[in-house]
């Protein structure tokens, strides 16, 4: 058999929560047992696990007798903060049968936004893992806000198999993998190996998947996206599959594929690209987006159509295509004001209507990241 990679040493595990809860509305402390154990015997076999867990707030929702999974923050926060315990609770007691140790780890999208934070967590990481104990991450639903509203632990795992540069992302869930269309459509087939996750359209991939989880098939390729651009490998499938992290591993055919790029892209690039929050849209015409993929250029106002959101200078924002794909994301010079006076005006006539503080680009090309390639 020709496996897929070579074993990792390091691979970071999502569990959706949607794969973790019974059909009582509670824990599903035998599905945490299997994957615990499964997480047991790939540490025997040599390769390092960090595991990102949801699950929190599927936990409470069954300790509060909660049917549905809450649409407002404070019910989401109250059940996150009564089920998180509940849950690394599940995971150690595998664990300690087996002398080992989880840590729980509750992070933001904050803790990779600001450098400081972010390397202390990357520090605390790296020295569980060395002392042998398991880090088991989830976000700080307890205290979030917008993490927990669009929040996915999806893209948490990829920023953690970023940081720390694991080898692979795994995201077990309760889908098979990728389909080439909606896989409750007739001849629907699995997609079982992706080479160029950027030619992958995530508008056509729909959004929320079962209404337990937060995030669907769009934040899962998103996820695969930023692992790959970091130079490792994701996968995705079935969290009830017999044995998936093992089968995983070992390199053997099992859900989707998304195969590493060979070089790691730079990490500033990968902190624009996949860690900041967005906070708004600037829409470009179709040369625009012809000079961005295939030039490399900076992203100057004549191209701009509009702007919408509401970020300042210095904020991460999306650029949008004529066709409404997102194509690059950067941080503009700019707030949204500005940009919609600016949409459509050459340098000099921007710097003739509306001042000299207006020539430099709106995004310079170094705080540029192209998400997507011409194809």
């Amino acid at each position: 058999m020709t496996r897929r990679f070579d074993r990792p040493r390091l691979a970071v595990v999502k569990v959706g929560s949607s794969s973790l809860r019974g059909e009582d509305g509670r824990l599903d402390r035998a599905q945490v047992a299997r994957l615990a154990g499964q997480v047991v015997a790939a540490r025997t076999e040599g390769t390092r696990i960090v595991l990102v867990s949801s699950g929190a707030v599927a936990a409470g929702m069954g300790l509060l007798g909660l049917a549905h999974r809450p649409l407002d923050l404070p019910t989401l926060q109250a059940a996150a903060a009564v089920g998180q315990g509940e849950l690394i609770q599940a995971y150690q007691r595998v664990l300690t049968d087996h002398g080992l140790t989880g840590a729980q780890v509750l992070l933001s999208q904050d803790d990779f936004v600001h450098r400081g934070r972010y390397l202390n967590a990357r520090t605390a990481l790296q020295r569980l893992l060395d002392l042998g104990a398991l880090p088991i991450i989830n976000e700080n639903d307890a205290i979030a806000t917008d993490e927990l509203a669009y929040g996915d632990n999806d893209h948490l795992a990829a920023l953690v198999a970023s940081m720390l540069d694991a080898d692979l992302l795994a995201l077990l869930s309760d889908v098979t993998g990728l389909f080439d269309r909606d896989p409750r459509e007739a001849g629907a087939r699995l997609v079982p190996r992706v080479d160029d996750v950027t030619a992958i359209d995530l508008r056509h991939l729909g959004g929320v998947g079962s209404y337990v989880g937060s995030g669907g098939m769009r934040t899962k390729v998103g996820a695969a996206r930023g692992a790959v651009a970091s130079a490792a490998h994701a996968v995705i499938a079935d969290a009830r599959q017999s044995d998936v992290l093992r089968t995983i591993l070992d390199g053997e055919d099992v859900g989707t594929w998304f195969v590493a790029a060979p070089h790691r892209v730079e990490a500033r690039r990968l902190w624009i690209g996949y860690a900041l929050r967005v906070h708004g849209r600037i829409h470009v015409d179709a040369g625009a987006v012809d000079a961005l993929r295939s030039r490399g250029v900076s992203l100057l106002a004549v191209g701009v159509t509009r702007a919408d959101g509401a970020f300042g200078a210095g904020d991460a924002v999306e650029v949008v295509g004529p066709d409404g794909e997102v194509v690059a994301r950067g941080l503009s010079n700019y707030d949204v004001a500005d940009v919609v006076q600016l949409a459509g005006h050459s340098t000099s006539s921007a710097a003739a209507t509306l001042g000299t503080g207006y020539v430099r680009e709106v995004i310079h090309r170094d705080d540029l990241v192209v998400l997507a390639p011409g194809r």
